[in-house]
This record gives C-alpha cells, structure tokens and sequence, in this order.
C-alpha cells in the first residue's frame, strides 16, 4: 500500500544519508560521462548546443546546466570545461 511519508519517517529511514549531497554528485557524474562521449551522439550535441529564441516572459524555469553550474559555483569551481 502506497502512503505519502511525512519527514520525520523519512529521516528515521535514511538517518545518516545527505539527499541534496548524492542528487549533485549523480548530477557530476552524469555530466562528465556526457561529456566524455563521442562527438555526434545526441546527448551530445544536445549538451553543447545552445538554446534558440526566446523564453516565456514569466519566471523562467532553470535549466539542468544552470542547476549544475550554480552548484560548481558554489563549490568554487571557476573553469570545469
């Protein structure tokens, strides 16, 4: 049976574990698997490219590597390409 958890259960469940810790190292690694591949795969290319038009005029969503660059940022990496 499926039931929402409150905090508190899920602190006692995962007590020592940083959360936030292990999503932003997942994050690190997937980001340098990409960008060890070979050129002309699409994850690739979707990697490096650079979006196209213009964003909604309402608050902007955050893209994945921007999440990934504020975190480098806040670990006090200047130049990780």
């Amino acid at each position: 049976m499926w039931r929402v958890r409150t905090d508190q259960e899920l602190g006692e469940l995962c007590k020592d574990l940083d959360i936030v810790a292990d999503i932003k190292r997942k994050r690190f690694e997937w980001m340098g698997h990409v960008a060890r591949t070979d050129q002309g795969r699409t994850v690739k290319e979707i990697f490096e490219s650079k979006a196209e038009g213009n964003r909604r005029r309402v608050r902007p969503r955050l893209r994945w590597m921007e999440d990934v660059e504020k975190d480098l940022r806040d670990m006090n990496f200047k130049r990780w390409r």
